[in-house]
């Protein structure tokens, strides 16, 4: 029996995807310029998935890469932040890279917009 076909995504969804990996494209060399070394891009794990794992003096970070069309929607982005998903794919990560979970880590948000510099927010949450 052949495969089903899969369900074709619609052209807004297909835009949406496409800018949010141009974005965390330009997330990563934007950290990469300040010194963070990118361990892992799009990382997905069983409980979620992480937009970047980077280091840097020691620390490891984890990255979710917010792209809105204006610099004003930063406060409705970072709300929608899943918190929750997150702190549970980076302990997955750590469980997998047990020489990392001694080290510091944090969660950080980079915000993007067309027409501004990216915008980095260093320990954006806690895994509290």
């Amino acid at each position: 029996m052949p495969p089903s076909p899969s369900r074709p995504k619609n052209e807004r969804r297909q835009g949406a995807e496409t800018w949010g990996r141009r974005g965390e494209s330009l997330a990563a060399w934007y950290l990469r310029i300040k010194g963070y070394r990118i361990l892992e891009t799009r990382l997905k794990t069983p409980v979620g998935e992480i937009d970047l794992v980077a280091r840097r003096f020691g620390t490891t970070v984890f990255v979710e890469v917010k792209t809105r069309s204006a610099t004003t929607e930063e406060r409705d982005a970072l709300l929608a932040v899943n918190q929750r998903r997150i702190v549970r794919a980076a302990e997955y990560y750590l469980s997998r890279h047990p020489e990392l979970a001694a080290r510091p880590l944090r969660f950080d948000v980079i915000f993007l917009a067309p027409r501004s510099l990216p915008r980095h927010v260093m320990h954006a949450f806690d895994a509290s």
